[in-house]
């Protein structure tokens, strides 16, 4: 990462999941916010806007798709890293958020490596990518 520090919105129902991943991004010098569904997180992001954005898809009030779509809209610069659970139909919904714009998309359970090392690559700059 550069000398700032990236702020990464997380954005999950889950709240062990939005814990841990608190203590893991932010043990990694990410500055993070937490939302519990997409409303919040849009109401987060519109008040302070963070670089990238990593969404559940199945959530209460607004899912991720209703989440990515109005974000791409809004923040078309924010990258979109997208995770979902391991049934037929999450796979499903990847593929579709894929489609609708987002950046990147991982399956639950999320290895914590992979989403460091993607996360500190979305982080770069793009001509240091």
């Amino acid at each position: 990462m550069s000398g700032r520090t990236t702020r990464v919105l997380v954005i999950d129902d889950n709240p062990d999941i939005r814990a841990t991943l608190k203590w893991l991004l932010e043990s990694e010098g990410f500055a993070v916010a937490l939302a519990s569904n997409g409303t919040e997180g849009l109401e987060l992001q519109r008040s302070h806007p963070a670089s990238i954005v990593v969404t559940d898809i199945f959530m209460p009030e607004k899912d991720g798709i209703e989440t990515i779509l109005e974000l791409r809209r809004a923040y078309p610069e924010a990258k979109i890293v997208v995770v979902s659970g391991g049934s037929s139909r999450g796979a499903d919904f990847l593929n579709v958020a894929r489609e609708l714009g987002a950046t990147q998309t991982l399956k639950k359970p999320v290895d914590p490596n992979a989403l460091i090392a993607l996360l500190h690559e979305l982080a770069r700059p793009p001509e240091a990518r």
